[in-house]
């Protein structure tokens, strides 16, 4: 009686050059897209991932040390997308102010539209701090950040010699409002759009002030308020 033969599993054709950073691209997008429906990082496996891109766990592994690695190359690729919304918000501004206050914006726009996405880049810790802190610095949205407070020095708008710090403090101002909107969406801020603006102004106005004040005690900040409002 003849034995039926075992059938043998299909094997996987050689990968051509540049299938590599395809499928490492296709593993970010797949774990990107499973963050926009978790409830945490947690809810995120290295199984579930390679099963949406359609290969095999141990592939994964071949472009990614462990799921902090992946999760750091998503934070990357998110501050990629969020630097996109900015520049593109920005392009209509003729003004280093104006459009300060449009990257400030598409900031904040971008964190509600993707909570999760913002939720793993800037509200969670960092998985990887050097790597994604050098990568956010040089080539994302604060490197823009940066850039247009500097032109902002330039036109006399801010007196610093410490364009940093300022980027810092006004990055603080639109991810506080960010993180509010996305963490406490349900408390009474009103319109989202008008909170934003009324945050980011306070702020940019507040630097633009404070080079007209001999310090910032809250004495010489009234006092000099009555003086500015009497005249």
């Amino acid at each position: 009686m003849a034995t039926t033969p075992t059938r043998q599993p299909a094997r996987r054709r050689r990968a051509q050059r540049g299938s590599g950073e395809q499928l490492r691209a296709e593993i970010v997008a797949a774990a990107k897209e499973l963050m926009a429906h978790a409830r945490s990082v947690d809810d995120i496996s290295m199984r579930a991932v390679a099963e949406a891109v359609g290969v095999t766990p141990p592939s994964i592994y071949l472009h990614f040390a462990d799921k902090d690695a992946l999760l750091a190359a998503v934070v990357i690729d998110v501050f990629g997308e969020l630097d996109k919304a900015m520049l593109a918000a920005g392009e209509a501004e003729s003004s280093p102010l104006g459009r300060l206050r449009a990257y400030g914006r598409a900031y904040v726009k971008f964190a509600i539209e993707h909570p999760e996405h913002y939720r793993l880049a800037a509200m969670e810790p960092c998985v990887e701090p050097r790597n994604a802190l050098d990568e956010v610095l040089n080539s994302s949205a604060f490197a823009h950040f940066n850039a247009t407070v500097i032109e902002c020095i330039a036109a006399g708008i801010f007196v610093s010699d410490d364009p940093l710090g300022i980027t810092f403090e006004l990055w603080a101002a639109a991810h506080g409002a960010a993180a509010l909107l996305v963490a406490k969406p349900y408390l009474p801020f009103g319109d989202t759009e008008a909170f934003t603006d009324r945050v980011l102004c306070a702020a940019a106005l507040g630097h633009a002030a404070a080079s007209l004040l001999p310090d910032l005690e809250p004495e010489t900040i009234a006092g000099w308020l009555t003086v500015q409002r009497s005249s």
